[in-house]
């Protein structure tokens, strides 16, 4: 079962030869914007193997001289693979760990003594209880210490690396906010170990760690810039496209405290090591003819007219010979003789991508047309990761999918529990109680005990106290009374919604299980009963709380074990994903763009405001203040707006969508 496949999605198929030269001529005419060493892999797995022998060979050298090697380690997810490695290493090929210390790099502060949530805990369970290492090697900063004692704590911690030669390997990771180690911006360059204050986006992103965001604490203590820096030899590793902006800026902006891992292009022997997607932004990668010779193709070249569009202001079919001369271009004009014939394909493949038939137009011509005309009408699985990511990121679709008469089903994968605020359940509580003591006179006893044993729980709980399994029963049926009403309001049958509360998610915690074939069984047995022409999935896969790439990695599971079995509906079905609150389709992978009418913008809004728990109160909105319906709106609107600069069309706003092509 291939439960991963949402890693290996390639929108924008990248040449080799712009991250994998031959040599180092053509390495240096690629890298020319970039001030870090940087390696690209196509994927983690590839990348993380090589780290790890490189590391496994310096721990080795040094066994042959009797010296030390010193690692400073971060926890994250981003060294999760390479530990991994390195444990595998020690099992399998017996390289021992006994010559090798260990430097935390950072603790959050402060930590209660019998704190289960820490970094160190992190390095622990991925790494350290797996390897042969003398536990007097190991060196984790203390997140209990008395504040008055922090200073001189901090002092010994740098005294205590240079007593062992200083670090000869430091591996770390990306924050969102540009930080390396928990150095957040503003982080000087002769910053030592020390107790900082951590940014709002840091504690967003470190909440898995902990049992609700509002437990991470405000502070961590953390090895300096210069301690990092002293380092012989640094690794940054960063996968993800969520992680691609601020590698851009680290890799090819300017050093600046406002983005702390940039001080890395001070370091004599730093090494950045990325995923295709983490590398995303770099000018070899996004603009390769800026740096190169290109092997066009047609997503690269709308990619390359559409940035000469946005560069200069100018619809597309208004761009000359001169601008593609002066702008790095000029090879298309080799290609294709003139701007005129770059410019008709390019407006003629966008104009392509818009349609108000999402799923095909009955009895017409579909040349054209993302979508086919037959069959008609089609059979549609929509599944939202929580229940309210249908109307978010397709709500227009949705609704014109119903009112162009498909069957249309939706799929709700989880419960959403977590994210519903303990006052909704009060609010509840005090209905049902209320309900009781009118129509029942208060006589059931079973209604009575539940309401007195919640809400005393409720009021006497505890920050990061868990739920209990009757609270998260609860908050998951008012989610489930929120997508019924929101499904009623876009007509969609009751029996067409489908509630299928995929095991992986019902932890109670942010940190979710890892997927499971249970959970990938229930979404294929939905599949086989329906047999869709049609299914919608979520692209966020850089959403903040991880469920959406879960999410799609069982529905494309499943449709892989589906395509294996030789399934016939399969052949017939075309798999469309969409993009919610976070982020938008890049403009050249976007196929199918359907547009929204004002009317329907405003049903579109007012099916995501049924569900009520997700407005103001919601735990989950992330780094962007905005309501959902005003992130969707506004996104929504942006698209129309790209579209009409480009001069193509002039539309209220334009949900967008890629098609995934299994594997």
């Amino acid at each position: 079962m291939k439960t991963n496949l949402s890693s290996q999605i390639t929108l924008n198929r990248v040449s080799p030869r712009y991250y994998r030269p031959e040599n180092e001529f053509e390495r240096s005419v690629l890298t020319r914007f970039e001030k870090i060493h940087t390696d690209i892999y196509e994927s983690v797995d590839e990348a993380s193997p090589v780290v790890a022998a490189e590391i496994a060979a310096m721990i080795r050298e040094k066994q042959k001289s009797g010296r030390f090697c010193v690692l400073a380690l971060t926890g994250g997810n981003s060294p999760s693979n390479l530990y991994d490695e390195l444990v595998r290493l020690h099992q399998e090929e017996d390289l021992s760990f006994r010559n090798v210390v260990i430097f935390n790099e950072y603790e959050y502060y402060s930590l209660h003594k019998d704190a289960v949530c820490s970094n160190y805990q992190t390095l622990r369970e991925r790494l350290l209880d797996y390897l042969d290492i003398d536990s007097q090697n190991i060196f984790t900063i203390d997140g209990t210490i008395p504040q008055d004692a922090i200073y001189e704590y901090c002092r010994l911690y740098e005294q205590r690396i240079e007593s062992f030669g200083g670090i000869d390997i430091a591996i770390t990771g990306i924050g969102r906010v540009g930080n390396i180690a928990f150095n957040e911006p503003g982080s000087r360059i002769n910053s030592v170990t020390r107790l900082i204050l951590l940014y709002y986006v840091s504690r967003k992103e470190a909440a898995k760690l902990f049992s609700s965001p509002d437990q991470v604490p405000v502070s961590s203590i953390t090895m300096g810039i210069s301690t990092l820096l002293a380092a012989k030899k640094i690794y940054l590793l960063a996968w993800g496209e969520e992680k691609a902006e601020m590698i851009k800026a680290s890799v090819e902006g300017p050093v600046s405290d406002t983005i702390p891992a940039s001080y890395l292009q001070m370091h004599n022997n730093t090494r950045v090591i990325l995923n295709l997607a983490a590398a995303a932004n770099l000018t070899r990668i996004h603009y390769p003819w800026l740096v190169t010779s290109c092997e066009w193709d047609n997503k690269l070249i709308r990619s390359a007219i559409v940035w000469l569009c946005m560069k200069l202001d100018k619809p597309i079919l208004k761009l000359t010979n001169k601008d593609y001369n002066e702008n790095g271009l000029s090879e298309l004009l080799a290609l294709y003789g003139s701007a005129y014939n770059v410019n008709i394909k390019i407006f003629n493949d966008l104009q392509h991508t818009i349609t108000g038939w999402p799923g095909g137009k009955h009895n017409a011509d579909d040349t054209y047309r993302p979508e086919r005309a037959k069959p008609y009408p089609k059979r549609v699985v929509v599944f939202s990761p929580h229940p309210d990511d249908d109307v978010i990121s397709m709500g227009g679709t949705l609704r014109r999918l119903v009112d162009q008469k498909h069957d249309v089903h939706v799929a709700f994968q989880t419960s959403g529990n977590i994210a519903v605020g303990d006052e909704e359940v009060s609010r509840f509580l005090h209905f049902i109680n209320g309900f009781n003591q009118l129509f029942k006179n208060g006589e059931n006893e079973v209604i009575n005990k539940k309401y007195a044993e919640i809400k005393n729980y409720l009021l006497s709980k505890k920050e990061g106290d868990l739920d209990t399994q009757d609270i998260l029963t609860i908050k998951g049926l008012i989610r489930r009374g929120e997508a019924r009403i929101a499904s009623t309001y876009n007509h969609i049958p009751l029996n067409h919604v489908h509630f299928l509360d995929m095991p992986f998610y019902e932890t109670g915690r942010i940190q979710k299980n890892p997927i499971s074939e249970v959970d990938v069984e229930i979404v294929l047995q939905l599949l086989k009963e329906v047999k869709p022409y049609q299914i919608y999935v979520a692209g966020d896969l850089a959403d903040p709380h991880g469920t959406h790439r879960v999410c799609t990695d069982a529905v494309f599971a499943a449709v892989d074990i589906e395509k294996q079995n030789g399934a016939e509906w399969l052949e017939e079905c075309r798999i469309w994903m969409y993009r919610g609150a976070w982020a938008e389709w890049e403009i050249e992978n976007i196929e199918m763009a359907v547009p929204i009418s004002p009317e329907e913008l405003r049903s579109k809004r007012n099916a995501i405001l049924k569900h009520q728990s997700q407005m103001e109160s919601a735990p989950f909105m992330g780094n962007d203040e905005r309501l959902f319906w005003q992130r969707a709106e506004d996104r929504n609107r942006a698209t129309a707006n790209l579209y009409n600069r480009l001069s193509l069309a002039s539309y209220e706003a334009i949900e967008a969508f890629v098609e995934y092509v299994p594997l």
